[in-house]
């Protein structure tokens, strides 16, 4: 049944039915929250309940109607969906002045008219601007929904014209709900479920072998006692740029990688002071101790503190290879 899908929102969920209920609904929202929550799923599944031929409750989709299978294949005449093109860092503003120019058109099935606009964090000053006249005065029965990750990244002539909705963290049941339904093997769901940090997204790309082999090469290599950093460097580059064009999807590879190393230094750290990490293979804790013995906690903790610092560049669209290329320096200086 409809909303089925959609986990964990239940408070994003209420705020539209509620607006439904009483007839107010808004023209522009902005669903705000982690990578991999569900927002698309969650904007694709009101889509349909807008759209929806023969709706069994309200802002309820059927689920078996033309309508609903349109939108659900993404070829719904009245769903347009504006993305940043692969390759980009920011949303051009001749994409932008397109979907506005097709928003402005009436209704090809019914009275409704659902823009989706799915990189809103990459919205520039240009585009923005091209885009205020269609949020300020959209065209009657039209629904703009505008996802982002970050409420502070938002362009103020954004957020003074739409209405916040936000999305959290999935909790640890509703992550394992989505990680079975995706097929994700049963021996995996524990780890998968305690590393994803609430996101669904997450948890699935750490399902795949080839982030845990590099997480050996990264760890095994930025710990040893004298590191090949060209080698390192080589090998992270060529495992984002297999995501294929898709920057997201590169963002992700980047961040899942840095998120390695700030918990080998954590290990490390921990290790040092006479704690135990529960989980790491004998030969690995004995690498980690001898980081640890040869960078000493102050230089430990300096090095969480970069890394943690370049996830937070990696979300803002710094060049990756500049990212990585700084996150390597970090443990360069003194490694030897």
């Amino acid at each position: 049944m409809s909303w089925d899908r959609v986990r964990g929102q239940s408070t994003a969920l209420a705020a539209f039915r509620a607006a439904a209920d009483r007839g107010r609904f808004g023209q522009a929202y902005l669903l705000v929250g982690p990578d991999g929550v569900g927002k698309r799923l969650f904007a694709t599944e009101l889509a349909k309940a807008l759209l929806c031929e023969k709706p069994p409750a309200p802002l309820t989709a059927c689920d078996h109607c033309p309508a609903c299978a349109q939108v659900e294949a993404g070829t719904h005449p009245d769903v347009l969906t504006l993305a940043t093109p692969e390759g980009k860092h920011e949303l051009p503003v001749e994409e932008m002045r397109t979907f506005c120019t097709k928003m402005a058109l009436k209704p090809a099935r019914g009275r409704r008219k659902v823009g989706i606009v799915l990189d809103a964090d990459d919205v520039n000053e240009e585009s923005a601007n091209s885009f205020l006249k269609t949020l300020e005065e959209p065209a009657p029965g039209s629904l703009l929904l505008l996802l982002a990750t970050e409420f502070d990244r938002q362009l103020p002539t954004i957020l003074s014209r739409c209405q916040v909705v936000r999305f959290a963290p999935l909790g640890a049941d509703d992550l394992r709900a989505v990680l079975e339904a995706e097929g994700v093997a049963a021996d995996q769901l524990d780890r998968l479920v305690r590393l994803g940090g609430g996101s669904a997204g997450r948890a699935l790309a750490l399902a795949d072998p080839t982030v845990w082999e590099l997480r050996t090469t990264l760890v095994t290599g930025v710990t040893a006692p004298r590191p090949n950093f060209g080698a390192l460097a080589e090998a992270w580059q060529r495992f984002y740029e297999d995501a294929g064009k898709d920057t997201a999807a590169q963002r992700l590879r980047v961040s899942l990688a840095v998120g390695f190393l700030v918990d080998a230094v954590r290990n490390a750290l921990r290790l040092s002071l006479g704690a135990d990490v529960p989980d790491l293979d004998p030969d690995e804790s004995a690498r980690l101790r001898a980081f640890a013995d040869r960078l000493g906690p102050d230089r430990l903790l300096e090095l969480a503190d970069r890394c943690v610092e370049a996830d937070a560049h990696v979300a803002r669209r710094v060049q990756l290879i500049l990212v990585v290329e700084s996150v390597l320096e970090q443990f360069t200086r003194r490694a030897a």
